[in-house]
């Protein structure tokens, strides 16, 4: 773990000297402060890795201080410390940047767990510069896969990891997460970045139509085969070819993919002549291919051929704190595009954004800026340029199984671990990947609430 610069902002003495203490004997540097304007100061002097920040101090508050934090260093990681623990606190914490919390009393088995994941974070951050310079100097950039967060800090981190294989990669994710712009990098990234990487989409051609343009056919294959045909194996060959929606695939094609993947060859449909590839074959899915092997519509040795490396695109609901950035994104990117001149949007439009959750996830929240764009009347986006109201995301969230989460805080969290746990028949790290949260954080959680273990 890398030993974090903390600043330790508190206003008991007593409670600071103990957060001090402890942090010390756990190697990190540590400064402190007994209120939010010498807590600014500290900021604007030095230099802090994170910052553990009380919600409730005379003078400046917590919510005060983190504003004025993130005006100065928007990198600084903010914990929240607060007595008052209710849903409104924490959130209204998180959209002023904050990127967890913790009440009090303070449990330092969960205050070490939140450490920890902040230092991770610092390690993946100086990775991604590291990764960033060098696809700066392959002619490589990032500028279409916009993100903050952790959890695709380190998807980043792994696909330059994935690039320098010859490992056939299979990327899952909801439609909308962008499981292309990741097979491109993952293509730009590698030794076969010189040669081409074609897109075959395999759910918009039906059977035959598949095989063929995946191997290609000789004259008088059937009707209408007027001459022969190269397929995209064939015009691949030396770089990638990524196969989008895999599951949607028919049994005969997926015997000769299986073929392929096994011997490194193929035959022209109405063709004899075996024909050798060097191929990587990159594929994504929004399906369950494991429930489809278990139906017997996949082939399960397939499966296991392109499961040898798997990406996990998380949905836009699982990442908000991508979001701001994305909308800026697309901001600038529409604006330039449809010839105005909008500057920005709404504090009001921006919050109402956070709160949809984006079924249709990033492609979703692309489409709704460009319709904002280019109905805006005005120089700022505003409420009235989004697709819906506050009203309706209310509507949407209380409809859907289980309603919206009211109460206090450690009732929120007992009910999502125990949905969790339910949905993966208690499989701890299961359940701590899908709560996005390390199995560490889910066991002190589970024995926090008397849950089962």
């Amino acid at each position: 773990m890398k030993e974090l610069n903390i600043l330790v902002v508190e206003d008991g003495q007593s409670q600071r000297e103990m957060l001090r203490d402890f942090l010390i004997k756990e190697g990190h540097t540590i400064a402190e402060a007994e209120n939010g304007e010498k807590a600014v100061q500290s900021v604007l002097k030095g230099h802090f890795d994170m910052i553990l920040l009380d919600y409730k101090m005379p003078g400046m508050d917590g919510m005060q201080v983190l504003k004025e934090v993130k005006k100065i260093n928007p990198e600084i990681d903010v914990v929240i410390i607060t007595a008052y623990g209710t849903i409104e606190t924490a959130v209204e914490a998180m959209k002023a940047g904050a990127i967890d919390y913790i009440t009090k009393p303070v449990d330092f088995d969960e205050l070490l767990i939140i450490v920890d994941r902040v230092s991770e974070r610092r390690v993946l951050i100086r990775e991604n510069e590291i990764l960033r310079q060098e696809l700066r100097e392959k002619g490589v950039t990032l500028d279409k896969i916009v993100y903050r967060s952790q959890k695709m800090n380190a998807l980043i981190n792994m696909t330059s990891r994935v690039a320098a294989s010859r490992a056939t990669v299979l990327i899952r994710g909801e439609s909308g997460t962008g499981k292309e712009l990741f097979a491109r990098l993952i293509h730009n990234l590698s030794p076969r970045s010189s040669k081409p990487i074609i897109t075959v989409n395999c759910s918009a051609l039906s059977e035959s139509l598949l095989e063929s343009e995946l191997f290609g056919h000789e004259r008088g294959a059937f009707t209408g085969a007027s001459a022969r045909r190269i397929g995209r194996f064939e015009e691949s060959d030396g770089g990638t070819l990524f196969l989008d929606e895999i599951g949607d695939i028919s049994a005969p094609v997926q015997v000769k993919l299986l073929r392929f993947l096994q011997e490194r060859e193929f035959q022209r449909v109405g063709g004899n002549q075996t024909i050798h590839a060097d191929v990587r074959i990159i594929s994504a899915t929004n399906r369950d291919l494991e429930a489809k092997v278990k139906e017997g519509t996949f082939r399960e040795d397939l499966f296991y051929r392109l499961n040898v490396v798997v990406m996990d695109i998380p949905p836009l609901r699982e990442r908000k704190e991508d979001v701001p950035l994305l909308v800026d994104h697309f901001l600038k990117r529409f604006s330039v595009e449809n010839g105005k001149d909008i500057a920005g949007i709404t504090s009001e439009a921006r919050d109402l954004l956070l709160k949809y959750d984006y079924p249709g996830n990033v492609r979703e929240l692309e489409n709704i800026i460009e319709r904002a764009v280019v109905i805006s009347r005005n120089p700022v986006v505003s409420l009235d340029d989004l697709p819906f109201t506050e009203e309706r995301i209310y509507a949407d969230n209380t409809g859907k199984k289980g309603g919206l989460l009211r109460g206090s805080i450690e009732e929120m969290e007992r009910k999502l671990i125990l949905e969790a746990m339910e949905k993966v028949g208690d499989h701890q790290t299961k359940a701590a990947e899908m709560l996005g949260i390390s199995e560490r954080m889910l066991r002190y959680k589970l024995k926090k609430y008397g849950l089962k273990h």
